[in-house]
């Protein structure tokens, strides 16, 4: 397996935790974002819309972090990353996708580059526009860490929903949002850090890294 990420991209850092905990081998492809790699022919080739994570596998492209995660859930489901119950699975699903679909891509670099150049935000207006939409997404997560959750976000195995929590309190402090009022999620990320898959993910610890 081949996969093409930058570093520091949340999507393919989700993607890296999966192969990590499954204990899956890859190779890795650095896409430079800041320089325009995603653009490139080679790598529009593999994925059309131009972003990562790109997981080579079996002669196929696939894109789409989430996608690509269930794919390996499926091909490799040992251990699984969803319950094994349709009420747990659509529970983590909806989770997970509180950061992939709502949080994260409105502060991907496209999305900060837009509102630059084309409503002509300053660096002030665009940390408030992050603030804003990280907070309110972690907050609905520590509510539902409340409700589901015990070591982990759902229960007490780390699945589907944590690996996208991890990259997200990352990006969060990046951009200097005050943690404090997640004590749940800051709990999870600290059982997480300590594992040798989760630390051979983190973004210091990628080829690519400066």
């Amino acid at each position: 397996m081949i996969l093409h990420g930058y570093w520091r991209s949340s999507a393919a850092w989700r993607v890296r935790l999966a192969l990590g905990i499954k204990g899956l081998g890859f190779e890795q492809v650095a896409v430079n974002l800041v320089q325009g790699d995603q653009r490139s022919a080679a790598h529009l080739a593999l994925n059309p819309q131009g972003l990562v994570p790109v997981l080579e596998v079996d002669g196929a492209a696939l894109s789409q972090s989430l996608a690509i995660i269930e794919y390996l859930d499926e091909r490799f489901p040992d251990p699984p990353l969803l319950p094994a119950d349709a009420l747990g699975r659509a529970r983590v699903r909806a989770a997970a996708l509180t950061i992939a679909a709502e949080v994260h891509p409105l502060g991907n670099l496209r999305v900060q580059r837009w509102l630059k150049g084309e409503l002509q935000a300053d660096d002030a207006a665009v940390t408030r526009w992050l603030h804003h939409w990280m907070h309110d997404g972690l907050s609905s997560l520590e509510q539902f860490a409340a409700h589901h959750g015990g070591s982990f976000l759902y229960g007490n195995t780390p699945g589907l929903a944590d690996l996208c929590l991890v990259p997200q309190l990352y990006n969060a402090r990046r951009f200097g949002l005050l943690l404090n009022a997640f004590p749940r999620l800051l709990e999870i990320e600290s059982r997480l850090a300590v594992t040798d898959w989760a630390q051979a993910a983190h973004p210091d610890a990628q080829p690519d890294s400066p």
